[in-house]
């Protein structure tokens, strides 16, 4: 993952920038264990892979939370430069969901920059709709 992530172009709408391999060593050891130091967050993240070859080309993830009763996922999707523009985020972001949705979670969100159209789709093919809600610059999505 750590040559498909580190690319300054991806971090156009998200900022930041990219990290060594070191840095991504760290963060993986930290998302595998599956839940935040505390619990109360659930941690997925998948690669997403080329059907035929295996090569990866972008990861989808989802933090799992409780509101009141509910569970309630907030998705991220991201895919190689190379790769985007071919429906890897869409399927992998679709298929992601309905797990979610088999594991009783009935809600999603996504925070998308405004000028991300691309990520904008992604958003309405899962059924969110912008909520008119800003967090850090990135519009808030919802399904209902």
């Amino acid at each position: 993952m750590a040559p498909l992530l580190h690319d300054e172009r991806l971090h156009e709408f998200i900022g930041g920038e990219p990290v060594d391999l070191a840095r991504l060593r760290t963060r993986y050891a930290r998302q595998v264990v599956g839940h935040s130091p505390d619990g109360v967050l659930g941690w997925l993240n998948w690669i997403v892979r080329h059907r035929r070859s295996g090569r990866a080309v972008g990861t989808v993830q989802a933090t799992v939370r409780l509101d009141g009763d509910d569970r309630i996922a907030e998705l991220a999707w991201v895919v190689a430069v190379p790769e985007q523009g071919r429906g890897y985020a869409v399927e992998a972001a679709l298929g992601m969901a309905g797990w979610l949705d088999r594991q009783a979670v009935r809600r999603l969100i996504a925070h998308v920059h405004p000028d991300h159209r691309a990520s904008a789709r992604v958003a309405e093919r899962l059924g969110m709709h912008a909520t008119g809600v800003l967090v850090d610059g990135e519009l808030r999505w919802a399904t209902r």
